[in-house]
């Protein structure tokens, strides 16, 4: 007979979760992506989701801000994720449509896993937008992170 550690085993890298009719589902756990990996290969990652590890850095709050729907949109933060003296910047999108005060769910140190979708418009020729997908018109070689999930690491 086999133990449990035995049937789980092969499933490494796999999680198990519950959809949304309470059954079980598989979904592959994401291996954490070097800053440094997605910078040098910017055109492979560009509108990538990808997950990566680091400290936070300049946590600075923005003013809310308004979509093309005309819905103003609270509590957007921007932050630099380090890791290994290399950083990238990252954008927290705010809650659009009801005005609420958030402060960012982190503060300059903290270290976090961050999943997040690549944006590298100078290396692909579009990016995303607040006014959905755009063609690049200028050279700058602009690497951004658009988060949409952080959490804490336990060390």
């Amino acid at each position: 007979m086999l133990t449990w550690s035995q049937l789980i085993a092969p499933l490494t890298g796999v999680l198990l979760t519950l959809t949304g009719t309470g059954t079980p589902s598989l979904v592959w756990a994401e291996e954490p992506i070097s800053i440094q990996k997605i910078l040098e290969e910017a055109r492979v990652y560009h509108l990538r989701h990808v997950t990566m590890r680091g400290t936070a850095r300049d946590v600075q709050p923005l003013a809310p801000y308004t979509v093309p729907n005309g819905d103003r949109c609270y509590g957007a933060y921007l932050f630099r994720l380090e890791e290994d003296e290399t950083t990238i910047p990252v954008a927290v999108l705010g809650i659009c449509g009801r005005p609420l005060v958030r402060d960012p769910d982190i503060e300059d140190g903290d270290r976090i896993e961050v999943s997040a979708t690549i944006q590298a418009p100078s290396h692909g020729g579009y990016y995303l937008s607040f006014k959905g997908l755009k063609v690049v018109t200028d050279e700058e070689g602009v690497v951004q992170a658009i988060a949409d999930r952080i959490l804490p690491l336990l060390e």
